[in-house]
Parts: C-alpha cells; structure tokens; sequence
C-alpha cells in the first residue's frame, strides 16, 4: 500500500472517530459517526465529480484537489495522459513514415485481414489495380480483383505460389500477384507491372519460331545434299569423314530447330484437351521401341496402375521420351532406367528414375532452362542439346501437371510428373504382367 493510501485511510478513520467523539459528548455517538461518514461521502463524491469535469474539460487548474489521495490520481492521470500523447504522437509519425516508404515502392502493396478484406494499401496498388485507400477500406480484395486466379491465390496456404492476370484498369497490361504472411492473422498481396517482361518473352518466342522457319528450309536443302554426298560410292575417300561429320550436324541443327519450334508451340498454346491417353500401352510402346542390343542401361517399366490420363497423346510421349532419353545417356551400362505408372487419391505419378551419375543439387533449379546442360561436352558428344526438360515442363504445364526432380551425385536421378485428380480417368481392369 502507497504512503497516499496509507494517510488517505489514516485521514478517514481519524475524521470519523472526531465525529463519534462530538457525538459521545452530546450524548449521541452514533448520530456524531453518520454525520461524519456523509460528510466524508459527500467531500469524496465533490472531488470525484470535479475530477470527471476536469478531465472533461481537459483543465485541471480549477480542480482542487488538495494533498493525500486525489494528488496522486491527478498526477498519475496527467503522467499516463501525457504518455499517451506522445506515443500517438509517435504512432502517427511513424505510421506517416511507413506510408512515404510504401509509395514510394513501384509495386502495389495490399494488406489483408484474415477475411480477405482490406486493411491498407499504397499508392502504387491504386496505379495498378485500381484499388482505393478509402472508398475501398474493408471490402474483399476479390470482389474488386476478380480474376479466378485471384482467388486461388488467396485460397492457397503455399506462399511460394504466384500467378499473372490482367490488370483490371489498363488494357493489355498484366500483373504477376503473391501473397506473403504479414503480421498476426494478415498477409500482403504483392503486385508488380510484367506487362514489358511478358512482352519481352513473346518477341523472344517469336524470333525464335520466326528464325527456326527460316533455317529449317536451308537445312532440308543442305542435309538433302549431304545425304547425297554420303551414299555417293564415287565420293573420294578423303571427303567421306568430312561428310560425315557434315551430315552429322545437320541433323543436329535440324533437331535444334524442331525442338525450338515445338517449344514455341507450346508456350504460345493454353490448356492441352482432354483426350483419354491408354498409359499402359503408350509406355509398353515406348519401351519396346528402346529396347535393343545398342542400348546400354536396361529399361524397366513398373506399371502399378491402368488409370488413363486426359490430354494430348502425342505431347505426353514426347515427356516421356526426352526423360528416358536422358536417363539413357547418363545411366551406364550396368545401371537401370525405370519407369513407374502410379495413381492415388491425390492424381497419378508418372516417374524416370536411373542409377546413373546424379546431379549436384544447385543444378537442379536450372535443368528446365533452354540449352542448359550439366556435362556439356558430354551431352553435345551425345546428341543433347538442352531443350527436352524444357520441353517437358511446358508439356507439363499445358496439363496442369508439376515436375519434381530429386537426385544425389553418384546415387542418381528421379524425374516425377505429377498429374492432379482433374486428369485422371479410371480405366477398366487390365492384366498387367
């Protein structure tokens, strides 16, 4: 108990028992200690009404409080109040602060409560998105952005997960979404202009489709010659190597530019159709066709399911063969390249995996790049160019499928294609051997 509340009680009492005391004197104890108790209450119930009116008014100069009890309450009331200010004060500066950051960031920022709905944003989300400080406050971001993927976005717990829509106020530009957690039961919607990255990307799609029409004429003209060359028997024998060699190449640019155009196809086309692919008799067909006595690393195929998948036949095999090519050429030739069929509640797996050299783990990342190849004397040597996993992952991305890869430097390599339940189609009992 404070030195305050000990004098506060000290006081009370002392004044109480002066009043019983003027009673006793009269003959009228009792009368003497209620006279002194409403006294008291009415002494206390004038300070306490003086007290609200002060704060009330905000001036305490007319407020009397005395010594004892209501010095200290005014005091620690002024102490706390004055407190209070500065850390609003404060509070507002750095509010102010973070407001001048934001818009100066180029990319919108959205804050989001746990409704979706909006606590905040900059100035750079009114630009992209159209979205208003005020006026837009507490409503659900996606009923301002409606754009599907918007809500998948904002309804998928992986935060790794971006996506790219139109933007909702400037035609034909386009904005690349993210969300990120933010603060307690909040997250930040990240939005950024792609519209030059993606314009960028279709001039590349388009000189790479442009120039691999204009070289594939030349190159059937050349190989034609050269074909001609090599089975002519009247060809001096210190041409054929030459030849060869020649020929050899051709057929690699001309590889090269198949692969190229098929790759601007493909990123240029949406999603893939919804045929029914027998993957049963489409990977007993592949197999058998690489299967021969030049092939080094045996081929297994694991066929634990007869599900059939929706898409495009011939798209589908061409995922297959560049991952089982690739599992060839660095598999030796003791080793093993499986092939493995399997479905389950969540979609079916379609997986290569070999016992071959492996991949260091920061290489991993860049297998799906255009040209890139981890042993590149090796890979051009045997044909590899650097375009089928890139392939692979626009194929995949056509049939809403994921590409996961694992691998360990001398344990070798996985490749899984992971189709979700959407394409998969239960087909009717089939004997496997």
């Amino acid at each position: 108990m404070s030195v305050a509340a000990r004098k506060f009680l000290f006081g009370t009492a002392l004044f109480l028992g002066a009043g019983t005391a003027v009673g006793w004197v009269y003959g009228q104890a009792m009368n003497g200690l209620l006279v002194a108790v409403l006294l008291t209450l009415i002494w206390q119930i004038r300070q306490l009404l003086s007290f609200e009116r002060a704060v009330r008014t905000d001036n305490f100069d007319d407020f009397r409080h005395g010594e004892g009890i209501w010095e200290q309450i005014v005091a620690r009331f002024r102490f706390e109040r004055s407190r209070a200010i500065r850390r609003k004060g404060d509070y507002r500066r750095l509010l102010k602060e973070i407001r001048k950051s934001t818009d100066a960031m180029p990319d919108g920022a959205v804050i989001l409560d746990a409704n979706n709905e909006i606590v905040l944003c900059n100035r750079a989300a009114k630009t992209l998105a159209g979205l208003k400080r005020k006026k837009d406050r507490g409503q659900r971001i996606d009923n301002i952005l409606r754009d599907p993927l918007i809500s998948q976005l904002l309804g998928d717990s992986n935060f790794d997960q971006t996506v790219e829509f139109p933007s909702p106020v400037a035609e034909g530009r386009w904005l690349h979404g993210r969300v990120v957690p933010y603060g307690a039961e909040q997250k930040l919607l990240m939005l950024r202009d792609i519209t030059e990255r993606r314009q960028l990307n279709k001039m590349r799609r388009d000189f790479a489709a442009n120039a691999s029409h204009e070289l594939r004429s030349p190159l059937t003209v050349i190989s034609g010659y050269l074909d001609s060359l090599a089975d002519d028997e009247e060809m001096p024998a210190t041409w054929e190597t030459p030849v060869r060699q020649m020929q050899a190449q051709s057929h690699r640019m001309q590889r090269i530019v198949t692969d190229l155009l098929e790759l601007s196809r493909l990123e240029s086309a949406g999603t893939a159709t919804s045929a029914a692919i027998d993957m049963v008799r489409l990977l007993e067909r592949i197999r058998s066709d690489y299967e021969s006595p030049a092939n080094e690393a045996r081929i297994i195929l694991n066929l634990q399911s007869a599900v059939e998948l929706l898409g495009v036949e011939s798209e589908i095999e061409s995922v297959v063969v560049n991952l089982l090519s690739n599992a060839m050429r660095y598999t030796p030739r003791e080793g093993e390249v499986t092939i493995t069929w399997v479905s389950s509640p969540d979609g079916a797996d379609l997986s290569v995996s070999d016992t071959g050299d492996g991949i260091d783990a920061e290489l991993i990342p860049r297998l799906t790049e255009r040209f890139f190849r981890v042993d590149r004397g090796r890979s051009r040597d045997d044909g590899g160019v650097g375009l089928g996993l890139a392939i692979v992952k626009h194929v995949l991305a056509r049939h809403d499928a994921l590409l996961r890869i694992t691998s360990e430097p001398g344990a070798g390599s996985e490749f899984c294609c992971h189709f979700p339940p959407e394409r998969v189609v239960v087909a009717p009992p089939l004997t496997l051997s």
